[in-house]
């Protein structure tokens, strides 16, 4: 940490008057719509308070179409991954390393190695801080976290992008001079296809402003039926344990929906394994009437899509969060329920005025609440858009401070 305390302003950048230049960490994966929003996210925040800084995105994962995304929204995006010639350039030419969203300092191998090769500054973004719970022992946990805790010291800033991650990480330790409430990333993106969605849409009888959109979630993400990875069974049998129990609500909204509204549901993913998800848990048990005024959407979409499909409707619930955020970004209402399993990050809610809408499937008594309030949203739709709109200027509002605080750190 000594040597960060020592580095004087960002070689060139005074002198020269340049645009700053900045290498940012995100793109966490592609069969997920929220961690392919991150990025496009941190992006545009950046181009809104920045809008002449040089920008290289060394990502992880930029497959499935998403290269493509991100380079027709930001065509002035440079991409460098792992190994390249164009990473090497830019651990020599960037002045400064932003790690963007995510669950966790994901890229904590990477922000150590630009640290210890550069000894430039560097920051991170909208992140949840929690227990390591996947390691071997809680000695080994205690340990793994310690040294979270020293890397993010070491940050001229972090934004957690829920508060209960902000006082962890304080109860830990963490000593970065900046540690304040930023969210993530992902609220600001505004990718968009909207041929898509209008083809999809009316291809379903779906109209614009007469149709909630629903997405389930099991307590742990299967990731064995859509990656190469080990089938885990401790997991599935979390999973088979609580699938009922986690949708039963949701499905007994959808029914009320319909029944006591003109609306119509929309059964749409977030990654690719929820779509067999909402069909068994969501559609397959509905009562057949309910069923013709409901529509399962059957295959993975990319965040433009998603995003075009969730400004034409009245509004979203279930089981998820990055398409609660993306909503709320767009002015969209959007109620979360959450659990354990699932970190803190769903209180982020709380910290832009929507605890009304999010809700704890871990806590019983907060159960029965959710479809009276799910109903509410249906039924109220000018309130639950004041209230998402209220909830947006929050955010807008920290994007703009947390962007001042990046200007001043490289301007230092």
């Amino acid at each position: 940490m000594a040597a960060m305390s020592l580095v004087p302003s960002p070689s060139g950048l005074a002198q020269d008057k340049r645009p700053p230049r900045i290498l940012l960490r995100s793109s966490w994966q592609t069969v997920n719509i929220g961690d392919i929003a991150h990025t496009p996210g941190v992006l545009r925040i950046l181009e809104t308070h920045m809008p002449d800084a040089e920008i290289t995105l060394w990502p992880s994962y930029v497959d499935n179409g998403v290269r493509e995304l991100l380079t027709s929204r930001f065509p002035r995006l440079k991409i460098a991954t792992r190994g390249s010639k164009e990473l090497k350039q830019a651990f020599q030419e960037c002045d400064f390393f932003l790690h963007g969203s995510g669950a966790s300092l994901v890229a904590e191998r990477d922000v150590n190695q630009w640290r210890t090769e550069t000894g430039k500054p560097y920051g991170i973004y909208g992140i949840t801080v929690s227990p390591k719970t996947s390691t071997a022992t809680e000695a080994t946990a205690e340990d793994t976290l310690q040294r979270t805790m020293e890397t993010l010291s070491g940050a001229r800033f972090v934004f957690f992008r829920d508060s209960r991650s902000l006082a962890f990480a304080k109860q830990k330790g963490c000593a970065s001079p900046i540690m304040e409430f930023g969210p993530d990333g992902a609220f600001a993106c505004d990718l968009r296809d909207d041929a898509a969605a209008e083809s999809f849409l009316q291809t379903n009888g779906l109209e614009a402003g007469k149709f909630l959109c629903c997405i389930p979630r099991l307590r742990f993400t299967p990731y064995w039926t859509i990656k190469n990875v080990p089938f885990n069974e401790e997991k599935h049998g979390r999973n088979e344990a609580m699938k009922e129990h986690d949708h039963a609500q949701l499905r007994k909204a959808i029914v009320e929906v319909v029944k006591q509204t003109e609306l119509k549901i929309l059964l749409c993913p977030e990654d690719q394994t929820q779509m067999a998800v909402g069909k068994e848990l969501l559609l397959d048990p509905l009562p057949v009437e309910v069923k013709k005024r409901v529509v399962w959407r059957p295959n993975y979409w990319l965040t433009g899509e998603a995003i075009s499909t969730y400004v034409r409707s009245a509004g979203l619930f279930g089981n998820e969060m990055h398409s609660p955020i993306m909503c709320i970004g767009n002015g969209v209402p959007a109620i979360v329920c959450r659990w354990a399993e699932q970190t803190s990050k769903g209180y982020m809610w709380e910290d832009i005025g929507l605890k009304d809408w999010l809700f704890d499937l871990d806590q019983e008594e907060q159960i029965p609440k959710i479809v009276p309030t799910i109903l509410d949203m249906a039924t109220n739709p000018d309130a639950a858009r004041k209230k998402a709109d209220a909830a947006g200027a929050v955010v807008k509002k920290r994007q703009e401070e947390t962007m001042t605080v990046l200007k001043n750190v490289i301007r230092a």
